[in-house]
């Protein structure tokens, strides 16, 4: 078992490099706010990460014909539904998480 102070050393070590990350993007905000990139990013970023959950959630799912697959396919038509309908990305991902965990739970 280490000594005491190694893992002190340890623990401040990691500390001082959680604060340092998390206070560096503080130290570069008024050029960001004055950035053309920011806006852009804004716009953009969104539909990127809704496009690498799906593919994220779908990578290991066979198609075929088990209760599975259709679990995934009904989650993935309600969520697009539910943000064609309404555009609310919380409303989407909650009621296609939903019928997914429903269709699960009544398959099992």
């Amino acid at each position: 078992m280490p000594d005491w102070p190694y893992i002190l050393a340890a623990v401040l070590v990691s500390a001082a490099i959680t604060w340092a990350l998390r206070a560096l993007p503080f130290l570069f905000i008024s050029r960001l706010r004055e950035s053309e990139l920011l806006p852009h990013l804004a716009a953009v970023m969104p539909v990127g990460i809704m496009t690498i959950l799906v593919f994220y959630t779908l990578r290991n799912t066979d198609v075929g014909t088990n209760p599975a697959t259709l679990a995934v396919a009904a989650g993935l038509a309600v969520t697009g539904a539910l943000h064609l309908w309404r555009r609310n990305a919380v409303l989407s991902v909650l009621g296609g998480t939903g019928v997914h965990v429903l269709i699960m739970s009544i398959s099992s």
